[in-house]
């Protein structure tokens, strides 16, 4: 390989880090986040590790993408092109350079035609190319939330049914992985680094977790006591090694740290209306309000140095 002289390398390294110091300072100026589109209702929140942002609609199925830094979302993943409908959770995964969304099927009601399925969806993170479908049983809940474990594994809340499915890496189909009926409306689902899924319930406001055991199997479902009452819990993210953190649909922005049964609940913002998810982009939380758009709040993930103090 030819050596580039020694000015030439330190001129690639001031450029990249001026332009890393740009994208950092826009990120750090949006205070909000909005959409070009009309009547999108989105329900849930991503972000890839270069502060790419996403989120998918209720209303029209498309997914919408927003560049690192960027106050507005394009559509990207048109639903007329790809069958997408009723979008909720979505998650992008960078190790696998996955997109995955939750979508559901629409109408069935008063005689309406039923349009779209419920299923787990996969798209490159990077194209929109999508990658694979995975149908939920049938008469299912709705497809609410994803996490996906250091495996590649991942796991999908149903609502409504009390399940949580799981998808393997490489396998074609989900399985049904655990049902219980402390969970029957299951909402966000997360990962901490003792490898449990933790997932709340929006309805009675609990938070639960479920042990992995060494087989893969799921352990019993363990009720987590809390420091304060949830309201209508919602979206669900990890923090950090035993943090979570949390929208609530009182319009509240939670912290959650976990010390065996017991979270320790430290409320981070409130008067967020109708607070649904959140994602960490750098030293903001950006949390999705009233369905319409997300609000940039300041917030660090937490280190694993400070959670051993």
């Amino acid at each position: 390989m030819r050596r580039v002289p020694r000015i030439v390398r330190g001129s690639i390294v001031a450029a990249v880090s001026f332009a890393f110091s740009v994208s950092a300072a826009q990120a750090q100026s949006r205070v909000e986040l909005t959409t070009s589109d009309t009547a999108v209702m989105p329900e849930s929140i991503t972000s890839s590790r270069d502060g790419t942002v996403y989120f998918g609609s209720t209303t029209k199925g498309t997914i919408y993408r927003a560049a690192p830094g960027a106050a507005r979302a394009e559509p990207w993943i048109l639903a007329s092109a790809t069958g997408l409908t009723n979008v909720l959770g979505v998650l992008a995964d960078d190790r696998t350079n996955t997109l995955w969304v939750c979508q559901n099927a629409t109408g069935g009601r008063g005689g309406a035609p039923v349009a779209g399925e419920t299923a787990l969806r996969a798209f490159d993170l990077k194209t929109g190319v999508a990658k694979g479908k995975y149908a939920f049983p049938p008469n299912a809940g709705i497809c609410n939330d994803i996490a996906v474990s250091a495996d590649g594994t991942a796991y999908v809340s149903e609502s409504f049914r009390g399940r949580i499915h799981r998808l393997r890496p490489g396998a074609a189909a989900l399985d049904v992985w655990v049902t219980d009926q402390q969970l029957d409306v299951i909402d966000g689902l997360a990962l901490l680094a003792d490898g449990a899924v933790y997932a709340n319930n929006f309805t009675s406001g609990k938070l639960y977790r479920v042990p992995v055991n060494a087989d893969g199997s799921a352990g019993a479902v363990v009720p987590i006591e809390t420091s304060m009452p949830f309201v209508r819990p919602d979206g669900l993210r990890t923090a950090g090694p035993r943090t979570l953190i949390q929208a609530e649909g009182q319009g509240r922005l939670t912290e959650l740290t976990i010390s065996g049964n017991r979270a320790d609940v430290r409320v981070v913002r409130d008067s967020l209306p109708a607070a649904t998810a959140v994602t960490i982009v750098g030293d903001s939380a950006l949390v999705l309000v009233s369905r319409v758009k997300a609000v940039a709040v300041p917030y660090h993930r937490v280190s694993d140095a400070l959670e051993r103090k």
